[in-house]
């Protein structure tokens, strides 16, 4: 299958599942709107699943309850998207000040065949060492992004080595119950993303 193909059938599951949330959503009467995304009228219930984080424990579900927090997709080898992405998250967690400690976010990669609990930590320590890393078999990760509702795939590159990973680039919410409750999508802009998170955080939703 050709890079082109990969991409486009990549977008094509993407805008699927986009078509499913946007059948969830409604304009929200609620004091809580956000600028950066979408909230999800009711939260969806996240599935169990265990996962590996760059501490050497294992993370799961339980691991996402008490706190919100902001997951993004991604990988160590990417290019540009996911350097760029955890950089602005560095400055949306310097925004955010004393509530920066009440949210998590959460770099997921989507490529363990690469990405070792020792490798993901210096990745992401390097942005923040308060950013929290994890991955796990493809198996997880397939029926946690179903969940979630991020997709990726694996594009071949010259040696075996040199592939890349097309992945979904929102970033998702998760509330204090550890429910799906929306997505930030790009273009990001740092004081949005601040005051989008400052609301969740001081408002009881």
């Amino acid at each position: 299958m050709s890079n082109r193909l990969l991409s486009w059938g990549l977008l094509a599951g993407f805008a699927v599942l986009i078509g499913i949330v946007a059948g969830l959503v409604v304009l929200r009467p609620a004091s809580v709107q956000i600028q950066s995304g979408t909230l999800l009228q009711q939260a969806r219930p996240i599935a169990d699943f265990s996962l590996n984080g760059s501490d050497g424990k294992p993370f799961t579900k339980a691991d996402l309850a008490g706190h919100w927090s902001v997951i993004y997709v991604g990988y160590t080898h990417c290019p540009d998207v996911c350097p760029t992405t955890l950089a602005q998250l560095k400055a949306v967690e310097k925004g955010l000040g004393e509530d920066a400690g009440k949210i998590r976010f959460i770099f997921l990669s989507i490529d363990p065949e690469r990405d070792t609990p020792e490798a993901l930590g210096q990745y992401t320590h390097y942005f923040s060492p308060d950013f929290l890393a994890v991955t796990g078999p493809n198996a997880q990760l397939d029926v946690l992004g179903a969940n979630l509702g991020f997709v990726y795939a694996k594009v071949p590159g010259a040696t075996p080595q040199s592939y890349l990973m097309d992945h979904s680039s929102a970033l998702i919410l998760i509330n204090p119950r550890a429910g799906l409750a929306g997505y930030l999508t790009p273009p990001f802009k740092t004081d949005a993303l601040v005051s989008d998170l400052k609301q969740l955080v001081e408002k009881s939703w």
